[in-house]
């Protein structure tokens, strides 16, 4: 088992070895955590554009100065679109306006300190020069086979360009967003999908309170809708009143689950699901079935010397999002519309569920460390189950991501290798050797004047800081 990472000063955890280095580097350059982030994040879109990219959404949690911020950079379906046609789960239609580069730009603005064009130095050169592929990697793409504009899927060590997508992020660090949502990208993407110019224009990323719940005397921060982000502090809230299980766990997430999906939509208040008169009585109800797609995505989070965290997370929903590229762009489009399935049709203007959803640890109102695990719907579920390893079981951070998972689909709960003899305990329980469908998580920690970190294993990165 691989031992947690230490460190003295800052640290950065990523699913790809080359964001985590960059995250440090901008470190050691002088950035903070925000800095750290956007660095990081920037490469991921480059080294694992099957998960992430710039034509996706991102959320953040923020801790700084005592003090915890929420962006919120999801972008909505287009203003003109016909609510009662079907909801699409892949191409044009699919698409939604890409929050992420708008995200960007305002968290550099209000918490950075270098400025979005040196964060975003590596990806640019990534994207130019070449990423060697890591073996995660490869085997996601080869088994989602991706849009016929990137090439074939490489093999693991190949060397992997995409000189487009170079261009349109040096056209960012050189223009800022209006380089992506207006001008020649702008256009591109309103030929490849079904939004408009005016959809790209309108778009701003929102600021928002998060969502506060305390679970056995430490506080859990998420943020509010259209994340489901509620759903994970409902499900510890729910297991907070009875013991930290297997079985409650699973009997938590599906309660949480069910009430996500029937309340969780754009600009909701769902605070009434974390009153404690409400979770008493939902502890006492029958579970029911709640069936979930796969998505892709991905998670990292930094911690600098001033304890400033950040907790990011960055997607395109499922593999190559919706399989869309936007012409001379290098810019794969994400097909977030999909989750419009969730409340049955599509809401013109607005946002979809959305599943992903950073994640932040206080204890005695001081940070402890942000956390956060991507896979689609089951983020909430490895919330859960992330949080009590750490609280409940106090293992540290690289022990807690590695620990095997349950993930609730359907009338089944699918168990990880490690749980399998487990399987009688849990109604509809079966074994599954899905190497994808886990998700994958990164947190760091405060441990008195040091940070422990860690990068599930289940991913090609790691946990590193100085």
């Amino acid at each position: 088992m691989r031992p947690p990472a230490v460190a003295a000063e800052a640290m950065v955890a990523t699913s790809q070895p080359l964001a985590t280095r960059a995250g440090l580097r901008v470190l050691e350059r002088g950035g903070n955590a925000a800095d750290a982030a956007l660095a990081a994040a920037a490469v991921l879109c480059v080294a694992e554009p099957m998960s992430t990219g710039i034509g996706g959404d991102c959320f953040a949690l923020v801790w700084k100065d005592s003090r915890a911020d929420g962006l919120d950079a999801a972008g909505p379906a287009p203003a003109s679109a016909d609510p009662d046609a079907p909801v699409a789960s892949r191409g044009p239609r699919s698409i939604t306006v890409p929050g992420a580069v708008a995200g960007w730009a305002a968290l550099a603005e209000r918490y950075g300190r270098l400025g979005l064009d040196a964060c975003l130095t590596d990806a640019i050169d990534a994207a130019e020069r070449g990423v060697a592929v890591a073996p995660r990697t490869a085997a996601a793409w080869e088994l989602l086979g991706g849009p016929a504009e990137l090439g074939q899927p490489p093999c693991v060590g190949q060397r992997f360009r995409q000189p487009e997508l170079g261009r349109t992020l040096r056209g960012i660090a050189e223009g800022g967003p209006d380089a992506f949502y207006a001008g020649s990208v702008g256009e591109a993407i309103v030929k490849a999908s079904w939004l408009e110019q005016d959809d790209l224009e309108r778009f701003a990323p929102r600021w928002a309170e998060p969502l506060r719940l305390t679970y056995r005397g430490t506080e859990v921060l998420e943020l509010p809708p259209p994340t489901q982000g509620v759903a994970a502090l409902e499900a510890l809230g729910l297991l907070e009143r009875g013991e930290p299980s297997l079985v409650n766990q699973v009997e938590c997430a599906l309660l949480a689950l069910e009430d996500a999906f029937a309340h969780v939509r754009d600009g909701a208040d769902v605070s009434g699901l974390l009153e404690p008169a409400y979770l008493d009585r939902r502890r006492l109800a029958a579970a029911w079935p709640v069936s979930e797609p796969a998505g892709g995505t991905v998670y990292l989070c930094a911690v600098d010397s001033d304890r400033m965290a950040v907790s990011f997370i960055q997607s395109l929903f499922e593999g190559f999002g919706s399989g869309v590229v936007a012409p001379g762009t290098g810019v794969v489009l994400q097909n977030r519309g999909a989750c419009f399935a969730v409340g049955g049709h599509v809401e013109p203007g607005r946002r979809p569920y959305h599943t992903i959803i950073p994640g932040m640890l206080l204890r005695d109102d001081a940070l402890l460390g942000p956390f956060g695990v991507m896979g689609g719907f089951i983020q909430a579920q490895a919330h859960m189950q992330l949080v009590s390893a750490l609280v409940d079981d106090r293992l540290d951070p690289q022990a807690a991501l590695d620990r095997p998972r349950f993930r609730v689909d359907g009338e089944r709960v699918l168990l990880e290798e490690g749980l399998w003899e487990r399987t009688r305990e849990i109604p509809g329980a079966v074994r599954s050797d899905d190497s994808f469908g886990f998700g994958g998580g990164q947190a760091i920690l405060v441990q008195s004047e040091a940070l422990v970190g860690g990068s599930d294993s289940r991913k090609d990165g790691y946990a590193a800081g100085f």
